[in-house]
């Protein structure tokens, strides 16, 4: 216990005190985000948010977790840095889709390979359990690169994303504490410290984004969070803590990085265009859109995503599949709703 909040306090510490004097650099070097036609801010706003939440986070895993109860941690810190490098070169210069989704691709390999970060079933879906060496190294990099992906294309408004780490985070690092899993427990609350210290700069009016060095980090604890959290089931036999239906209770903690991601997908390539395209569909963009402020949208979707936890919890024994289905089928009518009030409030202001 002593450890895990030690930790939480050490990265929260880190991480408040080290944001003004990045805030300070930026506008002194002018590394700062400047408004365009699809930004949700008017002004201009230091990006290096990331850099203190990966220096605090990183600091207190290092610091407070032993190393002999976790033998897998230099590939996680390895791939921790290779994501790091990744974010900071994008926030600075920019770098190409290409380029980033290699170097993602070479963090996801090293947790899968080395850190057996990694999937090893289907738990029933479609009939299929085990599944062979090859496809489960498939399957398990395939779900890191979606997760990052999807933490790094929610953060489009102030506090969206650091509030939902902090969900995703406390929900982890709880149940990672009450089954004894104490490593994870720490990796969890390590970032939920950095996330909390961040949050004070980031709700309106924002002193700082996170950049992509914040949201591919996120998403990346995030990622090997939900993993274990499927994997460990297994071994929960007589726990009190065990879920059925793990993996779609899983998708349910992480619902709106991963639909929301899966839904503008959807919709660029149905228009013929790249899913990659940036565009002003994403559910906070028109939650803006319809008449919400930044932190009205970002309370609205973090309180919506604790009821489709509680959701998922609930309705655990009806099976994977099943439960999966009734998550998808409540965020795609909410989703429509949205979408459907900001159309409105666009022909309205049109008018």
């Amino acid at each position: 216990m002593y450890d895990v909040v030690l930790t939480f306090l050490t990265s929260f510490a880190l991480t408040y005190l080290a944001i003004p004097s990045i805030i300070y650099i930026a506008f002194k070097k002018n590394l700062v985000d400047t408004p365009n036609e699809r930004s949700s801010h008017s002004s201009r706003t230091p990006s290096l948010g990331g850099i203190a939440i990966f220096a605090g986070t990183l600091f207190a895993i290092v610091f407070w977790l032993p190393f002999q109860y976790f033998d897998n941690l230099q590939y996680i810190l390895a791939a921790f840095i290779i994501i790091f490098l990744i974010g900071v070169k994008d926030d600075i210069i920019s770098i190409s889709p290409r380029s980033k989704f290699l170097g993602e691709l070479f963090a996801t390999a090293i947790l899968v390979l080395k850190a057996n970060v990694r999937l090893t079933s289907l738990y029933g879906f479609f009939g299929v359990y085990a599944m062979p060496e090859y496809w489960s190294i498939l399957f398990s990099m395939f779900t890191i690169l979606v997760i990052i992906n999807g933490f790094n294309l929610i953060d489009g408004i102030n506090g969206l994303s650091a509030s939902l780490g902090l969900l995703t985070t406390s929900v982890f690092g709880a149940w990672f504490y009450l089954i004894g899993s104490i490593e994870f427990s720490i990796l969890a609350f390590a970032l939920f410290g950095s996330l909390l210290a961040f949050l004070k700069f980031n709700i309106t009016p924002a002193k700082i984004f996170m950049g992509d060095t914040g949201s591919l980090f996120i998403g990346l604890i995030c990622a090997i969070l939900a993993i274990q959290f499927i994997e460990i089931q297994a071994h929960l036999a007589n726990s009190p803590y065990t879920f059925r239906s793990a993996p779609s209770i899983a998708i349910g903690i992480l619902i709106l990085p991963l639909f929301d991601t899966l839904r503008v997908f959807i919709l660029r390539i149905l228009d013929g265009k790249s899913p990659f395209h940036p565009d002003r569909r994403h559910i906070h963009h028109m939650l803006i859109d319809a008449g919400f402020t930044h932190m009205q949208a970002t309370s609205l979707l973090v309180v919506l995503c604790m009821a489709f936890i509680i959701l998922s919890v609930a309705l655990q024994n009806i099976g994977n599949l099943l439960l999966l289905i009734v998550i998808l089928s409540v965020a795609t009518f909410l989703s429509v709703t949205v979408s459907k009030i900001a159309q409105k409030k666009r022909s309205q202001l049109q008018q």
